[in-house]
């Protein structure tokens, strides 16, 4: 996804925002949130012909780059990992737990223990430390596929609701479910009461778009960067 894709991308998310809590254009808001949403990622559609944002990220990305923590960008410090990994769970916990009150991704299939990791929250407040140790070890292909397995299931639970839910507020049960679940940390409390205040349309117009596009972006400089910077290395040699 180049430049003018990615601008493009933008005006349609403007777009969903503008009829997303319209009951007479819930199809067109359903097949534009699949549009947008399959866009995010390497492999959910195969009616989209063009270089994703998540295709761009992995076009020469290698596990060197993608595990480096920390990293000198003026917006974040955290490895390329430790982004996918966040807003995989994100989306993960936002659309089954909070949308759909189903069973999230992670408890199906072993993917904690395919991923090789310890953690099962969003990555929010998290210690450098374990950022270190989440950057070092996450398996690198099973995170991609956790995060391909995500968005087929938030695909489902979208195109599942019918007219009137995107205007539904966010039930406080399943707000304590996160924290039952440990899918957010005590000490991220603030980040559930961001989402308690939220409606469906608020979930899907953030975790499962916009954040995804800002934190790959995100991302994408982190890889831009490292590259240049062992690029340099390797000619003054």
């Amino acid at each position: 996804m180049d430049m003018k894709q990615r601008r493009v991308w933008n005006e349609d998310h403007k777009k969903l925002k503008e009829i997303i809590l319209k009951s007479d254009k819930h199809e067109q808001v359903i097949q534009l949130f699949l549009t947008q949403h399959s866009l995010l990622y390497s492999s959910l559609s195969n009616q989209i012909d063009q270089v994703t944002l998540e295709g761009e990220l992995l076009r020469g990305l290698d596990e060197a780059i993608f595990r480096q923590y920390p990293v000198t960008n003026p917006d974040t410090k955290n490895s390329i990992a430790w982004h996918l990994w966040h807003i995989a769970r994100i989306e993960d916990m936002t659309m089954n737990i909070l949308v759909a009150d189903g069973q999230q991704v992670l408890e199906s299939s072993n993917w904690q223990e395919k991923m090789n990791i310890p953690f099962v929250h969003s990555g929010n407040d998290m210690s450098e430390e374990d950022v270190s140790v989440l950057s070092s070890s996450i398996d690198f292909e099973a995170l991609l596929e956790y995060r391909i397995a995500v968005g087929k299931q938030t695909q489902e639970v979208i195109s599942s609701l019918i007219p009137g839910q995107f205007q539904m507020k966010v039930e406080a049960k399943r707000i304590k479910r996160l924290f039952d679940e440990d899918a957010v940390l005590q000490q991220s409390q603030w980040l559930a009461e961001y989402w308690s205040k939220k409606t469906i349309a608020g979930l899907v117009l953030m975790p499962a778009t916009r954040h995804n596009f800002l934190h790959i972006n995100k991302c994408i400089r982190i890889k831009e960067k490292l590259q240049k910077q062992r690029k340099s290395l390797q000619m003054n040699k």
